[in-house]
């Protein structure tokens, strides 16, 4: 599994920081590791939403409010603080996190896109986006690149966990 990263960058207007990096799923020429199928990373990326305290142990609790066609909102817990969101999902190409403004947070997303480039290739783009226009990036420059670091690390446990998940067998299992 390698990572790839992105620089930091803001919209077109320069106006948001956006953040993104790439971890390659499946390399053909490294034998060493298992290939994931599209549907068991899917069904894994699914999971992360789903059952989130599997990928962030320091998470308290995730109720999952209301379901439709295309996602579900949930609610998290993290101590006192209490994030609502909305999950919206694009079968087998993007888990997208939509996090509105409430009460001391910005609204943010994040997205997990599934980039196929070749046939045994495959590759999870996550994209974070904080909301906050250029001055208050610029205010938070030290700040964001910890986070940042702290995204890319998570991700990276999430693909670790996700490939555990799939030696186990316990991804397709809930492919059925």
């Amino acid at each position: 599994m390698r990572e790839w990263g992105a620089p930091a960058s803001g919209s077109l207007d320069g106006t948001i920081m956006k953040f993104e990096h790439l971890i390659e799923i499946n390399d053909p020429l490294n034998p060493l590791i298992d290939s994931l199928s599209l549907e068991q990373l899917w069904r894994g990326l699914v999971l992360r939403a789903e059952s989130p305290k599997l990928f962030v142990p320091h998470l308290d609790e995730c109720v999952i409010e209301q379901r439709t066609e295309r996602g579900f909102h949930r609610r998290q817990r993290y101590g006192e603080l209490v994030i609502v969101d909305q999950v919206v999902l694009e079968p087998m190409r993007e888990v997208r996190v939509e996090v509105a403004e409430q009460k001391d947070i910005s609204a943010s997303s994040l997205r997990m896109i599934i980039e196929a480039p070749h046939p045994d290739t495959l590759f999870v783009r996550f994209k974070y986006d904080d909301g906050h226009d250029a001055a208050t990036d610029a205010a938070n420059a030290m700040y964001d690149e910890f986070r940042r670091s702290a995204y890319q690390e998570s991700d990276i446990d999430t693909i670790g966990i996700l490939r555990d998940l799939a030696a186990e067998g316990r991804l397709d299992a809930l492919l059925n």
